[in-house]
């Protein structure tokens, strides 16, 4: 009859109806994913600089009835996190060498964001703020990015030297630490182009490449050329190092100066040799420009330009300009110092 439900209709309609009210009662995870008690972060990646207190924010919308706070680094290139603070009502415990350095900010009652201070730069990296309430825990990620610059480092002996822990050394040994993909990127864009590969932070192997030339991996377009993942014993490679802002200032001691003599003439001024991660800082952050060649605490001889000129290195780009590694009797050079602010 019309306007009217026959029976096998009116059935469906009322099982369906029956259905609809059942999952509701039992709170149906697809249509009611229940309370997040996080807030997304406004912004994902925070900004900082070596020596800097930064703070990564995490804010809770509402707060559950009892709860703990787990903050955590994520590390690169490993299937595993790093606990650095876990809270415990008003209180808070650090754990391993950042902890010590970290602190809840409790700007407020739904604040758990953390500060760190002294950042240094194995700081840089993901982060993960995990609230923990025995029912639904959840997590926001932030990522803690440094003002720095990249430099390429190879050892006296030539290129292709390290295998990837040596290198993770020898970045450290020269104010640095292994940089990361994305740091490499970054500093592509602002005009990094060098043929040689280098290791990276995450253990993968890349050289950067502005000009595409046949000597440097044939032509093509410009960018990021990678070799994949390698074996970090066997392989062998040169490296790619990061570094940030100086806590002190390198500056220039004319002369002809022996490397033994250019570690004394720094001596006699308070202050040693500089490092090559020193050198590239004080060019990239302070605009160092000096056109003469200066002995590092590597034995290596460099200089850096922040205006490129006739007579100064042949080369149209600012850069740190290399002699190499001549013989440390040579009197031939002055030195670049760093000393502590």
């Amino acid at each position: 009859m019309p306007g009217w439900l026959t029976l096998p209709a009116l059935c469906c309609f009322l099982l369906l109806w029956a259905f609809t009210i059942f999952h509701k009662a039992q709170g149906d995870p697809a249509s009611h994913p229940g309370p997040h008690y996080l807030l997304p972060p406004i912004h994902e990646v925070i900004h900082s600089h070596r020596g800097a207190t930064a703070t990564l924010p995490c804010v809770l919308g509402t707060s559950p009835p009892s709860y703990k706070v787990r903050w955590s680094k994520v590390e690169p290139g490993e299937l595993r996190e790093t606990l650095i603070l876990v809270t415990n009502g008003p209180h808070a415990r650090g754990y391993g060498p950042l902890g010590g350095r970290a602190r809840m900010r409790r700007g407020h009652r739904l604040d758990a964001s953390l500060v760190i201070a002294g950042v240094r730069l194995e700081d840089e990296g993901r982060y993960r703020c995990e609230l923990i309430n025995g029912i639904e825990d959840e997590s926001v990620a932030l990522t803690l990015s440094l003002e720095g610059v990249v430099f390429p480092y190879q050892p006296s002996r030539g290129r292709y030297q390290f295998n990837y822990y040596e290198a993770k050394q020898a970045c450290e040994e020269q104010d640095g630490r292994l940089a990361t993909y994305s740091q490499l990127y970054q500093a592509w864009t602002e005009g990094l182009d060098w043929c040689n590969a280098g290791w990276l932070l995450e253990g993968s192997v890349r050289y950067p490449v502005l000009t595409a030339r046949p000597p440097c991996g044939g032509r093509g377009r410009p960018g990021i050329r990678s070799y994949g993942p390698r074996d970090l014993m066997r392989d062998r490679y040169d490296a790619f190092c990061f570094t940030s802002v100086l806590a002190g200032q390198v500056f220039f001691v004319p002369g002809r100066l022996t490397l033994s003599e250019a570690h004394a003439a720094c001596r006699r001024r308070g202050a040693v040799v500089a490092k090559v991660g020193h050198l590239y800082a004080a060019w990239k952050f302070s605009g160092l420009d000096q056109c003469d060649g200066g002995w590092l605490a590597d034995g290596s001889v460099r200089f850096p330009i922040t205006t490129p000129r006739p007579r100064c290195g042949g080369l149209p780009d600012p850069g740190v300009r290399s002699f190499g590694f001549p013989r440390p009797q040579q009197a031939a050079y002055g030195t670049y110092c760093y000393a502590e602010n």
